[in-house]
């Protein structure tokens, strides 16, 4: 059964985005949506993940559990997925510390 999908690229090649284009519509730069069955959903899923590299992708979808949606996130910024209680979360990791002390937060101690 057909079930409309999000999809959100972000720093992916562009010949990923035009291919993207054959299946779903692009609202505004980088954000998908479109309605395809669940294996086309799957084979568009596991050409991004092969395609995003550094970049970012992030796939919501409907499906039947408590939020009424299930998310896909792929590649190497700083979001990723956690599950707390049996809801889907989007958690943070921190920014990368170079190791040395801030200039200004030093002077202070």
């Amino acid at each position: 059964m057909p079930s409309m999908i999000t999809l959100s690229v972000t720093a992916v090649p562009d010949y990923l985005r035009g291919a993207l284009t054959r299946w779903l519509l692009e609202v505004t730069p980088e954000l998908y949506v479109g309605t395809v069955s669940a294996k086309v959903r799957d084979e568009l899923w596991a050409a991004v993940t092969d395609c995003t590299g550094d970049g970012l992708s992030v796939m919501v979808y409907p499906t039947d559990n408590e939020q009424g949606f299930t998310m896909r996130i792929s590649g190497h910024r700083r979001r990723h997925l956690r599950d707390f209680d049996g809801l889907t979360l989007v958690a943070f990791n921190s920014p990368p510390t170079t190791g040395k002390p801030d200039h200004k937060i030093a002077k202070q101690l």
